[in-house]
């Protein structure tokens, strides 16, 4: 249209204009909502570089604007994700949903974290946070994750979980199929209370701090995945341990009972099984009783992590729900994918079972298969009783796994009442001298004529460090530790014979039998619970979160809260001192070994009870 100079003959005109019309759309505001065309009266200008007065609704209280010709657009980031698009919109528009948290600002429990956004169950209007550098596993530097924490009165934190629409704004939502399924009628109040949250630290004091919460784990009224949409994998990774099959069934009946979905894949292998081995269809009737065998159908492997391999796979393949269970490497692992999920902006929730029979992951109240453990432990434990009781001077020696924590050993030990002696990878020992186990040996076969020992595997590594280098690493990265139940045999054997006296020791391994059996009862209930939350959650759209126990209750929690750390043993508590009585051994720790271990509990607790250490907010 030719603007030309103004006259007293030519009338005002009337366009229907829309805000795109008169508002070039530059790449920085493509991410906006478009307006409906309003009508708005032009009035012709003195000059062809002249304003031009519009009139039309008002927007933000202003009901006359003044528009000139607008500077030249940008030109195109380097980056068009969804999270650049969200991140370049700093004045949003003035009709964004009512319902979008605000950033607030609270004290944090930390000088360097900041609190970020109150993540609900409505869409997001805006990302939480901006684009990273995507953590490696190829032993590169990795960016240090970011917390996302809402607070309240009285030090109440949330350590809020990573949503999809955290990058992917303004997704729709579906009623929950739940509401219409019969066998949850009866369920007075099924749906989760979006404000809901598990408190870390259950024994407080007055007037102290409320501490962390954590999102509480179920169902939620509004998902972000439709039933028919759903292209759900399961992946089991690392060693075995008794429940996988249990949690794999769950998930799958799950999704298909609770939700409705159909498109479920079993990656075998492991990590590289997403790009080096063949996948297979699971239904509800494939894995119906599968809980009754040990180990898991699916096949595991340790490494295989090829970060941009596995995210390509789940890419092609139009996977949009990803369920890993393996243990706190595993879960580090599925913490990298989800960041590069996120990076490329997919629409996909990548969600964790945390999984570890020796009971080292850190908040969780336990991991399933424990129980399980201990439970196998005691037919070990018997058989050594058995012989060490039939013998002159019979020593029944039993190594149970635990490499760095010696949870299995001090449970067992404790549920056995069997057990003279349990040494574990948190408190050191030692063999000669007075207050030595060899001392305690002889005692206790003088007294009683035989004795049961029960040595974690990790246990006395310090006493054969000289040998340890040279084992090297496991496809995980873990250490190969020397077998301690054979060094521990031969020292005793040595030991006694050079004193002359006559011992019958007997050593027995149940490692691989206590790991490959089926789950108990106990167990198979925690699986079905877990494996019911980590769905619930996923369905709702959180995603970069695993599912565990705290305080009896399930939430989700974020990957760096279950990786930043290991679970072990304290030496320093009630639990280990109930232990020690039953056992009547000696505690083999100097005045300095105590001390530095209530030092390093201390540190613990604050790292576990507090905001998080290492990563930025």
């Amino acid at each position: 249209m030719q603007l030309g100079p103004p006259s007293s003959v030519r009338p005002p005109i009337l366009l229907f204009l829309s805000r795109a019309a008169v508002s070039p759309i530059s790449p920085e505001n493509q991410s906006r909502p478009r307006y409906p065309p309003s009508p708005v009266t032009v009035s012709p200008p003195s000059s062809p570089r002249a304003a031009v007065a519009i009139t039309g609704p008002p927007q933000n209280n202003n009901p006359i604007r003044k528009w000139s010709p607008p500077p030249q657009p940008l030109p195109p980031m380097a980056s068009s994700s969804p999270i650049d698009a969200a991140a370049a919109d700093p004045d949003p528009p003035p009709n964004r949903p009512t319902d979008a948290p605000a950033p607030i600002t609270v004290p944090s429990p930390r000088a360097h974290l900041h609190h970020l956004l109150d993540r609900r169950d409505t869409p997001r209007g805006t990302a939480w946070e901006p684009l990273r550098a995507t953590p490696a596993m190829d032993g590169t530097a990795a960016a240090k994750p970011e917390a996302k924490l809402v607070a309240g009165e009285a030090g109440y934190v949330v350590e809020d979980v990573p949503h999809v629409s955290d990058y992917l704004p303004d997704l729709p939502t579906y009623p929950n199929p739940l509401q219409d399924n019969p066998a949850y009628s009866v369920v007075k109040q099924y749906f989760v209370d979006p404000d809901d949250t598990v408190c870390q630290k259950i024994v407080v004091h007055k007037g102290g701090s409320r501490g962390n919460h954590f999102r509480r784990a179920g169902p939620r009224q509004r998902v972000y995945f439709e039933s028919d949409e759903v292209h759900a994998c399961i992946v089991t990774c690392g060693g075995l341990c008794p429940g996988l099959n249990t949690v794999i069934r769950e998930i799958v009946c799950g999704l298909s009972d609770m939700y409705g979905v159909t498109k479920i894949l079993g990656i075998q292998g492991g990590y590289r099984g997403f790009y080096a081995r063949n996948t297979i269809n699971l239904t509800p009737k494939s894995v119906n009783d599968i809980h009754k065998r040990g180990g898991t159908i699916l096949g595991s492997s340790r490494g295989g992590h090829d970060t941009m391999k596995i995210v390509d796979s789940i890419q092609y393949r139009g996977i949009n729900q990803v369920y890993v269970i393996g243990g706190d490497g595993s879960q580090r692992g599925a913490g990298v994918i989800f960041e590069e999920v996120r990076k490329r902006g997919l629409k996909v929730a990548v969600a964790g079972i945390p999984k570890t029979i020796d009971n080292d992951i850190p908040v969780i109240d336990k991991s399933f298969g424990f129980d399980s453990a201990v439970e196998e432990a005691q037919r070990a434990i018997n058989a050594a009783h058995v012989e060490a009781g039939s013998a002159e001077n019979g020593i029944g020696l039993v190594k149970l796994m635990g490499r760095y924590s010696g949870f299995i050993a001090h449970y067992a030990t404790l549920a056995s009442r069997d057990v003279d002696c349990c040494l574990i990878p948190e408190s050191p020992f030692y063999l000669e001298g007075e207050g030595g186990l060899f001392r305690y040996i002889e005692k206790r076969l003088k007294e009683n004529g035989h004795m049961v020992i029960v040595v974690a595997e990790g246990a006395g590594q310090k006493l054969i460090a000289e040998n340890m280098k040279a084992m090297g690493q496991d496809a995980s990265g873990n250490a190969l530790l020397l077998d301690v139940g054979l060094w521990l045999s031969q020292k005793i054997n040595e030991h006694f014979k050079k004193n002359k006296t006559t011992i019958n020791l007997k050593y027995i391994d149940p490692t691989y039998m206590i790991r490959a059996i089926p789950s108990n009862a106990s167990d198979n209930v925690y699986c079905t619970l877990l494996a019911h939350s980590v769905v619930h959650g996923a369905m709702a759209g959180y995603t970069g979160f695993t599912v565990g126990q705290v305080n009896g209750r399930h939430c989700y929690i974020p990957f760096y809260r279950i990786t930043e750390k290991q679970n072990k043993v304290s030496i320093t508590d009630r639990m280990w001192a109930r232990l020690l009585s039953s056992t009547n051994q000696p505690s083999f720790l100097s005045k300095q070994d105590v001390e530095e271990a209530k030092v390093e509990d201390e540190r613990t607790a604050k790292l576990l009870d507090g905001s998080p250490s290492n990563p930025k907010a």
